[in-house]
């Protein structure tokens, strides 16, 4: 007995020994184990970096605690676990979880405030075994840091999903959704966008809920390009203190010499988004008694620099069977006037299909008389972000665009080797000048034909960045389609160009992270809920029994030798 008991406190004393030793080699030096197959919880070297940044408490809180629908609580969880990972590197991070309805009679405040700082509910109706429920969702977060704050989107919204789909493609997101927000609050401003006027570009209310989107990382100003005509080199020198020029739906030609400034500033390394229409031609022009208009070519002047810059927008229009809906009175019964939801085949819908970080896992994205883009060999790299559907074709200008189009009868056939238009480009390289071997508009001693490395993103449609107004005329969200109520992801593609164009950190490349989520099918759980439950819940509690009356039969037998 004796020899046994020393046996014993050896065994102990060994066990005591080697955790001291794991718990000291642990504390010095740090390492976190990911088990999971897609390393979900594996922070990218971007986030670590930014998480490096936050030198004083960062508070985080999320407003998904409480009886949630079965999807939510993995969104719960899933954004839980990866705070924690961000949490593990920097201790100055601390969250918590809330629940706004908790409280019956400050609920309806609570709810309030949340809507004043932009934090809309999402109202979801709950399937309980053929039963159903309403239930709402607050799927968001706040951070804060130095009297900073910042909204944190939790749940993306994809359009045409069930609920569960939006729930994966948010777990898809959560990681750059957080790490962007903590980017914005703990990293003083310092790319500049300039946003350029004089040539009949659309109206700052028309994008408002773009600039207020992008504001909260860049400066942005306003750049009017009326003062090239007198003073063309101050003008230039003006704009090279910008990062990026985003040109958005210009309806004027431009002059030489303006282009010229344009030119010069993507020479020396300046990126810039377009977003031109090459038809003249406006969905609001529609409505009238003929319900018809004249859809008809557009001259700029850009088009000698785009061709050296290696694409061309064609002046004809993209129609597509992959259209967005639209509704149109159809009759009036008694007082009301009736309206049919119809396929507007002139508005794509235009669904990524590309890997590239831009548009991967991104929804449907709403065109309005999109332009064909055609790509030229000249060295530059050219990625196709956006393209129309095999169902699709071009139709040349001018043209009369009439809504009976609506009741048009189309077959396969009619689109035969005519689909897959693109609509969106990025551009990479070194830019060659127009005026290259050209009689200059004006006198220039630095005058570059080639210049730095840069990028520059082009989109067919000016209207993607151009949000809706209400009755009281104000901006509504930057994608929502008030004629047929959908919400598309136009707002999201439009930051993402951005962000990939003035990225210096990587951010945006954590976008590709592919997770692979095990959801279980509703509708096989109900078909089989008894076997489910066994398998659940039973099983496990066999399996314990079992290896109870195991472990006990094993100790008595060895006790009695």
């Amino acid at each position: 007995m004796i020899a046994i008991q020393k046996n014993n406190l050896k065994t102990v004393l060994i066990t005591v020994a080697l955790l001291l030793i794991a718990n000291g080699i642990s504390m010095r030096y740090f390492h976190r184990f990911d088990l999971t197959k897609d390393k979900r919880y594996t922070l990218s070297e971007t986030s670590l970096k930014i998480i490096q940044q936050v030198k004083e408490p960062l508070s985080i809180k999320i407003y998904m605690e409480g009886d949630l629908p079965s999807e939510f609580k993995r969104l719960q969880q899933e954004t839980q676990q990866l705070l924690e990972e961000f949490q593990a590197y920097n201790k100055n991070i601390v969250f918590e979880f809330v629940n706004p309805l908790e409280n019956e009679d400050a609920s309806m405040d609570n709810i309030k405030e949340l809507y004043r700082k932009g934090l809309t509910p999402v109202n979801i109706t709950v399937d309980d075994k053929g039963k159903q429920s309403q239930a709402m969702v607050f799927p968001w977060a706040i951070a804060v840091y130095n009297n900073k704050e910042v909204n944190i989107p939790l749940l993306k919204n994809i359009m045409g999903v069930t609920t569960t789909e939006k729930v994966i493609g948010s777990v898809q997101h959560l990681e750059y959704s957080i790490a962007d927000a903590i980017n914005k609050i703990t990293v003083a401003k310092q790319k500049k966008i300039a946003v350029i006027k004089g040539n009949g570009e659309l109206q700052d209310i028309l994008m408002a809920k773009f600039l207020l989107q992008i504001r909260e990382s860049y400066h942005i100003g306003p750049f009017t390009l009326d003062s090239v005509s007198k003073s063309p080199m101050q003008t230039l020198e003006a704009l090279e203190k910008y990062d990026l020029a985003v040109i958005a739906k210009p309806t004027e030609t431009f002059t030489d010499a303006e282009k010229q400034v344009l030119d010069q500033y993507i020479i020396n390394g300046g990126k810039t988004l377009w977003l031109v229409d090459q038809v003249a031609v406006e969905m609001d022009s529609l409505y009238n008694s003929n319900g018809a208009t004249l859809a008809y070519p557009r001259d700029l002047n850009l088009n000698d620099m785009f061709f050296k810059y290696g694409f061309r927008i064609n002046p004809d229009i993209v129609k597509d069977e992959q259209g967005s809906s639209i509704k149109l009175a159809t009759g009036e019964q008694g007082s009301a006037t009736q309206y049919q939801e119809f396929n507007w085949k002139f508005a794509p819908q235009v669904y990524p299909e590309s890997t590239h970080p831009i548009v991967k896992n991104l929804g449907g994205i709403k065109f309005d008389f999109a332009n064909p883009i055609d790509t030229l060999k000249n060295g530059i790299k050219k990625t196709v972000l956006l393209q129309s559907s095999k169902y699709s074709k071009k139709v040349g200008t001018p043209v009369e665009v009439n809504l009976n189009i609506v009741e048009e009868e189309t077959s396969p056939n009619h689109y035969i080797n005519t689909g897959n238009i693109p609509l969106s480009i990025l551009l990479e390289g070194q830019f060659h000048s127009v005026f290259e071997n050209r009689v200059l508009p004006f006198e220039q001693s630095n005058f570059k034909k080639e210049g730095k490395a840069s990028k520059m993103i082009v989109i067919s449609d000016g209207d993607l960045i151009k949000n809706q107004l209400d009755k009281n005329f104000q901006p509504v969200e930057l994608g929502f389609d008030q004629r047929s109520g959908n919400l598309y992801d136009n707002k999201d593609f439009m930051l993402n160009c951005v962000n990939y164009l003035l990225d210096d950190t990587g951010l945006i490349n954590i976008r590709s992270k592919d997770l692979d989520l095990p959801l279980l099918d509703k509708e096989k759980v109900y078909q089989n809920y008894t076997q489910t439950q066994i398998i659940t819940i039973g099983l496990p509690i066999l399996i314990l029994g079992l290896f109870g009356v195991l472990f006990t039969f094993i100790r008595k037998r060895k006790n009695s030798n």
